[in-house]
């Protein structure tokens, strides 16, 4: 049969993104970028972009990125890179932890002024245990029209490799390094019953996994390393398990850390209260504070704990 050469009506357009209806907007074939960029609308976009395999980015984020008049990102250097890999060449301007109080004002500036502007992190979801949340916040409070293009999320891959129970998910994101607050988020794990899912240094894996032991039991966990990566890896069992594996021989590239927060009856609790205070008092608190987080992370009163507090000083 002779192929068909007449062109039909549909050739001459681009099938593009959905509508407000759910329906394809189709651009005319001959509109250039230039065109297609202008029918982009004037908004700040925060841009998921992968975690590891660049196979990952989406459609969506594509085509913001490629007709944004501006991306802020993280760290012009990191996202030059990839926007290099990507073809696409816009000018960049930085947007972290350090300066993004200005860089809002910026960006609601040029949304105001009719700009498409796009936001990216270093890598995954803007506003997730990456800078973005004073950029939505300042959206709100001036009134500019931002929207969320979804892609790639360690967090919830890692829960889904873990195999725990995904019906209850609470993110503790990077645990921190302030004693105090770290023993507060510590005891909100204990307490919610829920999936825990701990953003960790390789370094830092046994030294949480011993900690998390000591505070919840020996509970059913994973670690998972190096996520849409080649050498991404999952390796589940008991904090017990994964604390000795991981004791001598750090994990290699990025962790998650997931925990149940289903507590069985192999879960033994294997810190005291006394336990508690005597790591927490070494650990320079005052008698006080110690007492105050160790109340919360064994459930009694303050009191209680600040009397046996006040007595292992003697």
């Amino acid at each position: 049969m002779k192929a068909e050469t007449t062109p039909r009506k549909h050739d001459e357009f681009i099938i593009g993104e959905m509508d407000s209806d759910n329906k394809k907007i189709a651009y005319p074939a001959e509109a250039d970028s230039e065109n297609k960029s202008s029918a982009l609308p004037a908004k700040l976009y925060l841009c998921a972009t992968p975690i590891g395999n660049m196979g990952d980015i989406t459609q969506r984020v594509l085509d913001a990125l490629e007709n944004a008049e501006v991306i802020f990102c993280e760290d012009t250097r990191n996202s030059g890179a990839m926007l290099s890999r990507l073809g696409i060449k816009k000018r960049l301007e930085s947007c972290h932890e350090h300066n993004e109080e200005a860089a809002a004002e910026r960006v609601a500036e040029l949304v105001l002024a009719g700009k498409p502007v796009a936001y990216i992190s270093d890598a995954g979801m803007p506003c997730i245990s990456d800078p973005g949340e004073r950029l939505v916040r300042k959206c709100i409070e001036k009134d500019v029209p931002f929207e969320v293009l979804p892609g790639a999320s360690a967090s919830l891959t890692a829960v889904i490799l873990s195999g725990l129970s995904s019906k209850r998910i609470f993110f503790a994101g990077f645990l921190p390094r302030e004693n105090r607050e770290r023993n507060e988020l510590l005891a909100d794990i204990k307490r919610i019953s829920a999936t825990s899912v701990i953003y960790e240094s390789p370094y830092r894996v046994a030294p949480t996994l011993a900690e998390l032991l000591s505070l919840l039991g020996n509970r059913r966990a994973a670690v998972v390393r190096e996520i849409t990566k080649l050498h991404e890896q999952t390796v589940r069992g008991r904090l017990a398990e994964l604390e000795e594996k991981y004791r001598d021989t750090p994990p290699k590239g990025e962790c998650v850390i997931v925990v149940s927060g289903e507590v069985e009856a192999d879960d033994a609790f294997t810190e005291s209260l006394d336990d508690t205070l005597v790591r927490l008092l070494g650990e320079g608190m005052s008698v006080k504070d110690a007492a105050k987080q160790a109340a919360l992370l064994h459930d009694v009163s303050k009191q209680e704990a600040y009397k046996r507090a006040v007595e292992m000083r003697r």
